[in-house]
């Protein structure tokens, strides 16, 4: 698939791809380093998928940075992925604003230090009104998390009057989760060869294609996101309809 096709289909209709950045830890045990190794490298893969994002035409891309039950990991290794993203919100959101990328985060934030919140909401509000890509980094998230917290909200609608529970539907759901302002995704990337979805945008992938890749998330470059791309032109996406 070319860039140029890929970018006259991107005008017309929003192109999301969303991708679980899965193996930093294998890549670094196949070396004989420390998983930290890994995680550093990833921060350099995440940069090849932005650029390679926007070269190919991709509106919207969500990464899958940090989920919910990463804080079960060792502290040390939780350390050292709190130190990348502060690196990263403090050296990346100035180049990614220049590059008219506009960056935001889902998930929950109560866990995240005060320090590091700050910084995303700087990052967001800076941000805000670019138009090149829009790039969601999912931190200390979970979907079966957010999906409970819509419940909750759309819970508290019905008992305040607000809403009738015959008026629920899907659109009341989607518009209550944190990707509510966010077309779901088209495509549904997992990197390292393992082939599930660990809690990831559970609701909002209920029709995305999935590929999935034997490359480490470290090793991550255009040519993969390009192939995956291309699988996806290829495939009939006939969201429970007969095909045509």
């Amino acid at each position: 698939m070319s860039q140029s096709s890929l970018q006259t289909s991107s005008e017309t209709s929003p192109l999301h791809v969303a991708i679980i950045m899965d193996g930093n830890g294998r890549w670094a045990k196949k070396r004989f380093l420390p998983r930290t190794a890994g995680h550093k490298k990833g921060a350099d893969a995440v940069r090849r998928a932005i650029k390679a994002s926007v070269e190919l035409g991709v509106t919207h891309l969500t990464l899958f940075g940090f989920s919910s039950e990463n804080w079960k990991r060792p502290e040390d290794e939780v350390s050292t992925l709190m130190g990348l993203l502060r690196h990263y919100l403090a050296h990346e959101v100035k180049r990614l604003n220049e590059e008219n990328v506009r960056i935001r985060f889902i998930g929950d934030r109560s866990k995240l230090s005060d320090d590091i919140i700050k910084a995303i909401e700087q990052a967001e509000t800076l941000t805000a009104d670019n138009t090149t890509l829009c790039l969601t980094i999912a931190l200390s998230y979970g979907g079966r998390d957010e999906i409970t917290q819509a419940v909750k909200r759309i819970s508290q609608k019905v008992s305040e009057g607000n809403l009738g529970i015959d008026e629920i539907s899907e659109e009341t759901v989607s518009s209550s989760l944190f990707t509510a302002d966010l077309p779901d995704p088209d495509l549904l990337i997992r990197t390292s060869g393992e082939q599930r979805i660990s809690n990831f945008l559970l609701w909002q992938i209920a029709y995305a294609e999935f590929v999935f890749l034997d490359v480490l998330w470290p090793d991550f470059d255009k040519t993969h996101l390009e192939s995956a791309l291309k699988e996806l032109s290829s495939r009939d996406r006939r969201y429970g309809m007969i095909s045509g």
